[in-house]
């Protein structure tokens, strides 16, 4: 029997303040209580999967006996509380603050104008500390003053795992890397610290400074006395840390008897991928047991402990190749670290237990690369089962039943191979190991399409020095079987051969029979080409001393040893040159505008480095109101259905589930309405029958937000599709069953020209041709959420993460059926936007403000990310059928086209798409334009506003017919595209409104600049040579303009000077991120300045915008289109013109008095006389000043390899038109994170739903957003200053939409890479045919790259060299 134990209390310290409980839920996250128990908000919830980095803190550990602190980062979303016993959290608060002062990382973030909505920026800055932190433990050279030990290929990792929807990363690169001693200052993006032209000491000295020495974490010294011993208990749970093995097999003996519920941990991040669905009752922590975390060395090989990080493993695996000449097993030892360190992300690889990771590969088929990797050198397992040691090979370990509770997987052991290999006999034999995975980011943080490795001994013949493939051992994981696997037919068909073209043709065969994924996959031949490409990749080299030469596999990451036949034991180097160098570089041309000073001045957004420290205050960063509620959705999983009855699990129907609310719980004289446009209502709550999965059916309130979530996802419906017509599920369905919606004839856009006259002028023409665009998903880092606190008289507050507050005002109102002065709607700020947080966020907002009516309570609501991509809709899905007429010289004469847009199941925004589809399609000169624009009605969820709605397919619709017509006439798509630009006159025909004067049309003038600043013509060239040189890498390069037509609309403003001459503003625009109020700042002090007053120039200082609240200000409209902050500026200009007029009186008064006079002497004589120092406005654009055109161009390089279709992006030029900037640091980052975010959608993010119409891609383990190592390496952008626009706010033109356009220019020059491949497939043939119509699919993923090169590129590049053999022989 287990003696019985005293609970002992928790302790750990939170940025140096003592917490002890005694009472815990053991289920309870470290993010939970920071959250909740906690001031400390600079932690957020992202995704609760570990796979965004918004909750990274930093976990300092004291070990007494070596009397150190480890620091390390990780992720508190999956860190359980009571496994931070005896622990020190540090957060971004907890680095620096307002308070005691920013942190050198908060002042650089800010400088470097590296954050827009700032959800994200708190992780960043930890993971960049936690860095910093363990770099100084390293004994690299002192760096100079300054700097810290870190390396710029380090520092740029940092962040690696860290996602961010707004920046584009590249400023954030720049921050990381501005810490490194090994940095180049030249390298370093445009900031506020230094000017052009400053020396490297003057830049340094003007970079907040940073000592190195202060870095380590202050360890508090009450913590280095508590116990590391650990029990919690309490009447349903309890905590063990058991410390020894004895203990352990008591507590699971114990157990297994009277049926507890176990749940044993070491660091719980398996809670990231496999969510808990059900309580435990007893926790078994193993980290306290000393032989589950040690590392042993000797001999026969390294024995790794269950319970060792993942990260600790690398540093153990990594120590023995420090030297310059190593054996072929430390070789081994280092590769398997490489690709370790591409498992998940940093501060995941800190937490995470090897042994976890192997366990969960044999027990629930995770697709673990870990796995792989060891099958492949034969690493054994040491199990204990009951009081039973056992040690299994790992093969056999995967291949038994699932472990049950009584068996504990205790160390792993890596077996020094060479002890097996005679020297005597096989003198000239030696090993080659290379690793391989397939996955959408080479940092890692995403799981693979396929992982293999492979152990091959090798020995040469004497006869024909070839060589002899003696053993081989090949494992492959991660494609969809029930773990890894050994190829041990491909393994016993190449053991003893001599390696020729024709034997490696027959095992490429072999093994693509071999790996095919088990279960039903679309992906099934792309990852059973992948096995064949690193076969392929492994054996290719040693096929042929000449093809080592080769520029795939020069310095490749995976190139095999093969040279290294003739040297001796001790002369075999190692090359550290694994994982390139990081990431981003750029260069940044921008103007200062000096006219309207500080307008037009590149100042520092507004509260960036409280952004940076986590004090700015989200929705979800309120501090809850006593007895607030929380809130979840239950929603449809049919398509169409009837709803015949909700029903919670009995047994969740626990203490703190207070009631569920649905469409009978709206009040007599309220309407069942979530969110409403001019075109239509969508409702809060289906009626009686479900229109689409995913559509609201209740609303769960609980006393927590966890078990909200959990009573929701636990809700069984009773669903009846009797005498229901079938959904409409695909834009062909709509068609057939005439389900549209009505589009508004003022909204449908005007046909141009004489399509017949068009055609008939053609000298050639393609007749229905097809393309098709999914969806994409907004992934905003803050996902949506409310707080609603009941008022008395029959009044609300909400407080709304919301782009169109007014909206939500009314919606609120008539749901609740009380009047709208009864309703408040107040947003600060909002945590990432693009369009999902208009019209989906109010009925967020809706839904709280229902069940805070009814209880009479506070009712708050964050959804989870699940929940949030299954019920966001996102962009449109369209289908385009085109005809197109045009010469020989490539002009287009006529363009006839057929779009069938999915808008879902309400209409939205989407009657709005016609339009703004066919605005940004008339970018070029189509002669004669006409168009059928059909908006369907179809049972998914309703698709809404994204980031350059309608604009970003029209725009790709346009480059996709000119590659089309380009391919048709084996013409340069440049040049096709340039002679199909507008003149000013065709301009005129087809932007009947907004094409402005002949001045202002800068496209040409940007289209041939761009054409020399980035050195367009010649990297053409060398793009063709490298083709010509490279087997199995391909180039494309391309250029792409953008046109895009931009609207303003009234928008209303205040100003108030309080008697000490500050200044508070509102506007009706929302601050996204997207620098809204640094500009209506920087707008407020100029249009004040007017007033000539000593001090005015300091004004920007005394100006602070506020929060929108729709009492306070009416008519807010909503912030969408780009132009919101310019009309912002324009409303606060107005008002302080009527300010700077009622002061001016009194100002000639008082100066005639006195020489000159202070603003605040003003401001305190104007209070005294009452003058009134509030104005309003309301802003309302004049006809001639609605809209404009915006323009911009991009040329980007790509880079895509063969055997994998992995897609690099080389190099990105934008040139952009801003008109005269407001601010040109904020356009800056706006152009950044626009074309990245396009980036995504062209390349990387797929967004698909099953035959229900159900979001596959419902997380951060399978939707891919980009990352700091998949944007542009070398990134340039130029903001071109384009003179005064009379019309124009400023002469201002907008930033936040326009940009993503370009980002088809990757896609571009991915077919140009792609066209490449497919000749070069067709000469192995001996085709000489062009086949150069295909078309590349969007997102164009590896899967999507790799099919269009060929499936079968590798047996047909054998078939092709064995021929070539045959003749050489012949």
């Amino acid at each position: 029997m287990e003696l019985e134990k005293t609970p002992t209390s928790l302790v750990f310290g939170v940025n140096g303040e003592r917490f002890e409980l005694s009472h815990v839920d053991p289920s309870t996250t470290l993010l939970q209580f920071l959250r909740t128990r906690t001031r400390f908000k600079s932690v957020k919830l992202g995704c609760g999967e570990g796979g965004c980095g918004a909750c990274v803190v930093l976990i300092s550990k004291y070990d007494p006996v070596l009397d150190q602190v480890e620091d390390f980062t990780a992720s508190s979303c999956l860190t359980l509380l009571c496994s931070i016993h005896g622990c020190s959290i540090t957060t971004s608060e907890g680095i620096g603050n307002s308070k005691e002062g920013f942190h050198p990382i908060h002042k650089r973030f800010a400088g470097f104008h590296a954050t827009q909505c700032g959800f994200c920026t708190p992780g960043m800055c930890v993971s960049l500390f936690g860095t910093l932190v363990n770099a100084e433990k390293t004994t690299c050279p002192e760096p100079p003053a300054g700097f810290s030990k870190v390396t710029v290929a380090v520092a740029e990792k940092a962040i690696a795992g860290n996602l961010c929807r707004c920046t584009g990363y590249r400023p954030i690169a720049d921050v990381c890397k501005s810490f490194a001693a090994d940095v180049d200052m030249e390298d370093l993006g445009f900031n506020s610290f230094w000017r052009k032209g400053d020396n490297k000491d003057s830049k340094l000295s003007r970079l907040p400074q940073y000592d190195h020495n202060q870095t380590n974490s202050r360890f508090p010294l009450f913590l280095k006395e508590v116990k590391q011993d650990v029990f919690l208990a309490s009447e349903k749970h309890s905590w063990h840390r058991p410390i020894s093995l004895m203990e352990l097999q008591s507590l699971l003996k114990l157990n297994h008897c009277n049926g507890t519920r176990i749940k044993i941990v070491v660091s719980n991040t398996g809670m990231g991928y496999y969510k808990e669905k059900e309580a435990y009752d007893k926790y078994i922590d193993l980290r306290g047991i000393s032989e589950l975390s040690k590392i042993r060395k000797d001999q026969t090989g390294i024995e790794i402990g269950a319970a060792v990080p993942i990260s600790k493993a690398i540093e153990a695996l990594k120590e023995e190749s420090r030297s310059d000449f190593l054996s072929d097993y430390v070789m081994i030892l280092e590769k398997i670290a490489d690709h370790m360190s591409k498992v998940a992300s940093g501060y995941i690889r800190t937490t995470a237990s090897v042994g976890g990771n192997l366990v969960m590969a044999q027990k629930n088929n995770f697709p673990s690369d870990i796995a792989t990797i060891l099958l492949a050198v034969d690493a054994m397992v040491h199990i204990m089962t009951g009081t039973q040691f056992e040690w299994l090979t790992l093969e056999e370990f995967l291949e038994r039943p699932p472990l049950g509770l009584e068996s504990v997987l205790l160390s792993i052991k890596i077996p020094n191979l060479e002890l097996n290999k005679s020297e005597s006999s096989e003198p000239r034999s030696r090993f080659l190991f290379e690793t391989y995975r397939a996955s959408p980011r080479p940092l890692g943080n995403a799981l693979p399409y396929l992982n293999a490795a492979f152990l091959v001994k090798v020995s040469q013949c004497k006869d024909s020095g070839g060589t002899v493939i003696d053993t081989c051992r090949f494992s492959f994981g991660a494609y969809g079987s029930k773990h890894a696997i050994r190829a041990k037919n491909v393994e016993e068909f190449l053991a003893g051969k001599l390696l020729s073209a024709s034997i490696l043709y027959d095992a490429v065969i072999l093994v693509t029979a071999t790996i095919v994924p088990k279960d039903d996959t679309s992906k099934t031949t792309y990852r059973s080409s992948l096995a064949a490409g690193f076969i392929f990749q492994f054996f290719n080299p040693l096929l042929d001393a000449s093809a080592i030469n080769n520029g795939y596999f020069n310095g490749h990451i995976n190139l095999p040893y093969a040279k290294d036949f003739e040297l001796k034991e001790n002369q075999k180097q190692v090359r550290h040159d694994k994982v390139p160098t990081l990431l981003s570089s750029g260069k940044q041309i921008l103007e200062a505008g000096c006219d309207y000073h500080p307008v037009g001045e590149p100042i520092m957004k507004s509260g960036a480095a409280l952004q940076a420290s986590g004090e700015v205050v989200f929705v979800d960063d309120i501090p809850s109101p006593s007895n607030c509620l929380h809130g979840a959705y239950i929603y449809s999983a049919k398509p169409l259905a009837r709803v015949r009855s909700i029903k919670l699990t009995p047994e969740l129907q626990l203490d703190g589930l207070r009631d569920i609310i649905s469409i009978k719980d709206i009040p007599n004289g309220g309407e069942n309405i979530g969110s409403k446009t001019i075109f239509g209502v969508e409702p809060l709550f289906a009626e009686e029958i479900a229109r689409c999965v995913g559509e609201r059916l209740a609303f769960v309130v609980a006393d927590t937000q966890k078990l909200a979530d959990m009573a929701a996802n636990s809700a069984v419906v009773d669903y009846d599709t009797k005498n229901l017509e079938p959904p409409i599920l695909s834009v062909e369905d709509a068609v057939e069953r005439s389900s549209f919606f009505e589009v508004p004839p003022f909204l449908y856009p005007k046909h141009v020209g004489d399509i017949s006259k068009g055609m008939a002028e053609a000298d050639h023409k393609i007749l229905s041709a097809e393309l098709k665009l999914g969806s994409q998903y907004y992934f905003y880092m803050e996902t949506q959420t409310a707080l609603a606190v009941p008022d008395e008289d029959n009044c609300i507050t909400v407080y709304s993460s919301n782009q169109c507050p007014e909206f939500a005002h009314s919606t609120i109102a008539r749901c609740l059926g009380i009047p709208e002065n009864n309703v408040r709607v107040i947003t600060r700020r909002v945590g990432g936007g693009f369009g999902g947080k208009a019209l989906k966020a109010i009925s967020v907002a809706t839904s709280c403000a229902l069940a805070a009516q009814k209880l009479q309570r506070p009712v708050r609501m964050y959804l989870n990310r699940k929940t949030d991509m299954i019920i966001a809709g996102g962009r449109h899905p369209m289908k385009i059928t085109y005809s197109v007429g045009f010469r020989n010289d490539g002009k287009i004469t006529a363009l006839e086209i057929q779009i069938l847009i999915n808008a879902g199941i309400y209409v939205d925004i989407s009657a709005v798409m016609p339009h703004h589809i066919v605005c940004a399609l008339k970018k070029y000169d189509w002669g004669a334009l006409s168009f059928d624009i059909k908006v369907c009605r179809t049972n998914h969820p309703n698709r809404s506003a994204m980031r350059g709605p309608g604009e970003v397919q029209g725009s790709f619709i346009a480059e996709a017919i000119i590659e089309n017509v380009a391919a048709t006439l084996s013409m340069d798509v440049d040049s096709v595209r340039s002679v199909n630009l507008h003149t000013y006159k065709s301009l005129q025909s087809f932007y009947e409104y907004y094409h402005g004067e002949p001045y202002e049309y800068t496209l040409p003038s940007i289209w041939s600049k761009l054409a020399v600043s980035a050195n367009y013509d010649q990297r053409t060239k060398l793009v063709q040579k490298f083709n010509r040189i490279n087997t199995w890498k391909k180039r494309g390069i391309s250029r792409v303009p953008a046109v895009i037509e931009l609207t303003l609309r009234p928008t209303p403003g205040k100003v108030s000077i309080f008697v000490d001459g500050s200044v508070v503003v509102e506007v009706g625009g929302i601050e996204v991120g997207q620098g809204l109020w640094t500009k209506v700042k920087q707008m407020a002090a100029y249009a004040l300045g007017a007033i000539q007053c000593d001090g005015t120039e300091g004004l920007l200082d005394k100006v602070r915008v506020v929060q929108s609240d729709t009492v306070s200000l009416t008519q807010g409209g909503f912030t969408a289109g780009s132009t919101t902050s310019e009309s912002s500026c324009e409303a606060v200009r107005l008002c302080c013109n009527i300010l700077v007029e009622r002061l001016k009186p009194l100002k000639e008064k008082l100066q005639e008095e006195m020489d000159s006079i202070k603003w605040e002497t003003l401001i305190l004589q104007a209070y005294m006389q009452a003058v009134n120092l509030s104005a309003s406005s309301f802003y309302v654009p004049s006809n001639d000043s609605m809209g404009y055109l915006s323009y911009g161009a991009a040329v980007s390089e790509v880079e895509i390899d063969l055997l994998n279709g992995e897609t690099r992006f080389l190099q990105t030029d934008i040139i952009y038109d801003c008109g005269q900037s407001l601010n040109p640091a904020v356009d800056l980052g706006q152009i950044e994170g626009a074309f990245v975010q396009g980036l995504g959608f062209f390349m990387l993010e797929e967004y698909e739903t099953n035959l229900d119409g159900l979001v596959l891609q419902d997380g951060t383990w399978n939707y891919k957003i980009p990352t700091i190592d998949t944007i542009p390496k070398q990134f340039n952008v130029q903001i071109l200053n384009s003179g005064h626009h009379q019309k124009r706010v400023l002469s201002s033109k907008a930033s936040g939409e326009p940009p993503l356009l370009l980002a088809a220019s990757i896609h571009c020059a991915t077919r140009a890479a792609v066209k490449e491949a497919r000749k070069q497939l067709l000469s192995w043939s001996n085709q000489d045919e062009e086949d150069s119509t295909f078309q590349l699919g969007v997102p164009a993923t590896m899967p999507v790259v790799k099919e269009l090169c060929g499936l079968d590129i590798v047996e047909r590049y054998l078939k092709w060299k064995m021929g070539k053999d045959i003749m050489v022989l012949t």
